[in-house]
């Protein structure tokens, strides 16, 4: 009886000390870090900008030194004084993205970033990692961060942007916040902005899985008005003065819709419970995009807006790829195939095991041909991530792949859902 009582003492022991990690390192509060990424296509840095405190921690209280996404990069905090990683986070960039462009093998460019963790109690150590093509993670910077710092702003105390839930899942402190930003709307056409927010909220909460967790998620939309009505379009010789600052034509892509003032994007959000942002865009012309732990950013006026913003969240939040490729493209090298993506939705083969495997019927033969697709609703067919090669989806289509699919694959719907639980169990 001894042995059992004190069996039970130890495990309330363990119990308290895993309950109390979070309050162990940290209080309720946000470290936001303001980075500048700098660099071309050969070298790369990483420098501090500004530091600043926001009056809530609204991000996952457990799981705080582990990844379930590695991502393109990642951010390390760890206790100066032990050595020991008390925080982790993934992230990609569009910096990364602009660094396989050929422009960034001609001209240095620097790109603004934005991260949250929790505020320390003590002294930390933060290091920024960038993947590397082989799929390892190299440091760019180690710097240090004093939580007694005077000069850490205190923001979203005052004048914080009008905000309102469109849905409600639970507390902010155990639900996922995601804030939905209005870009190109006018203080008179909020209303137009409302509408769209709502139907955003309600397309994402419609798909698998999110449809059987909506308990776990709430959704801020936060009412930023513009000085002009629309979005830049470059191309057009069109530069509007809107909330965001975002554009289309990034990397020179016409339909490729985003924004450089990543600051500017949280500023709006300071003192509004918010972990993962949507902005959306007050125009009908067609495009978007969706950066992991970034930011999804889509057009509401056009007639896939629906659709668009499940896909283009599936980036931001869910870490997955596109699925979609180009039949002329067969040399693309977006993904070296000697290294197994990071993304859960594609694979090399090169780790195929630590992918969708456990979703196939016994005897799916690897790849899966296409003429077997009625055969193998789950498989591993070629064509994803922009080549038509080489690299390998679960299903022959997927809301990730085309507009016209209703749904997320099985892949896909499995990663969502693990994330999900990694953020809120």
């Amino acid at each position: 009886m001894k042995r059992l009582i004190h069996v039970f003492i130890f495990l309330n022991i363990c119990c308290t000390i895993l309950a109390e990690t979070f309050e162990h390192d940290f209080s309720n509060k946000t470290l936001r870090i303001d980075y500048l990424f700098s660099g071309n296509s050969k070298n790369q840095y990483v420098s501090v900008k500004n530091l600043s405190q926001l009056p809530q921690w609204t991000g996952r209280r457990h799981n705080l030194d582990s990844l379930l996404r590695k991502g393109n990069g990642q951010i390390l905090v760890k206790d100066q004084v032990t050595g020991r990683c008390i925080y982790k986070e993934s992230f990609s960039s569009l910096f990364q993205e602009w660094l396989s462009t050929p422009e960034a093998g001609q001209i240095d460019k620097s790109f603004e970033n934005s991260f949250l963790i929790p505020f320390p109690l003590n002294k930390v150590s933060i290091e920024v990692l960038f993947r590397t093509p082989q799929g390892t993670y190299e440091l760019k910077l180690r710097h240090t961060v004093d939580p007694q710092d005077i000069l850490i702003e205190k923001k979203g105390l005052n004048h914080i942007t009008g905000h309102y839930y469109a849905h409600r899942g639970g507390d902010s402190t155990r639900c996922i916040n995601v804030a939905i930003l209005a870009e190109g709307f006018t203080k008179n056409e909020m209303p137009k902005f409302r509408q769209a927010a709502q139907t955003a909220c309600e397309q994402i909460l419609k798909h698998k899985p999110f449809d059987q967790m909506k308990d776990r998620f709430n959704f801020i939309v936060a009412e930023s008005p513009s000085e002009d009505s629309g979005v830049s379009v470059p191309r057009q010789g069109v530069w509007m003065n809107t909330a965001c600052g975002s554009h289309f034509d990034t990397f020179y892509s016409d339909r490729y819709l985003t924004t450089e003032n990543v600051f500017k994007v949280h500023d709006l959000l300071a003192g509004i419970p918010y972990n993962h942002i949507i902005i959306l865009a007050n125009t009908n012309v067609y495009g978007g995009g969706g950066i992991y732990n970034a930011y999804t950013l889509t057009t509401t006026g056009h007639p896939e807006f629906k659709p668009v913003v499940v896909h283009e969240f599936g980036h931001s939040f869910g870490g997955l790829s596109d699925e979609y490729y180009y039949e002329n493209d067969v040399f693309d090298d977006t993904y070296s195939l000697d290294v197994e993506p990071w993304e859960p939705n594609l694979t090399t083969l090169v780790d195929f095991d630590s992918k969708w495997k456990n979703l196939m019927e016994k005897g799916t033969p690897i790849p899966t041909p296409i003429n077997l697709a009625d055969k193998y609703k789950v498989g591993v067919y070629e064509g994803g991530g922009y080549s038509a090669k080489h690299v390998y989806r679960s299903a022959i289509d997927c809301r990730m792949k085309t507009n016209s699919c209703d749904a997320f694959c099985q892949a896909c719907q499995q990663a969502i859902e693990q994330l999900i639980k990694f953020y809120t169990e």
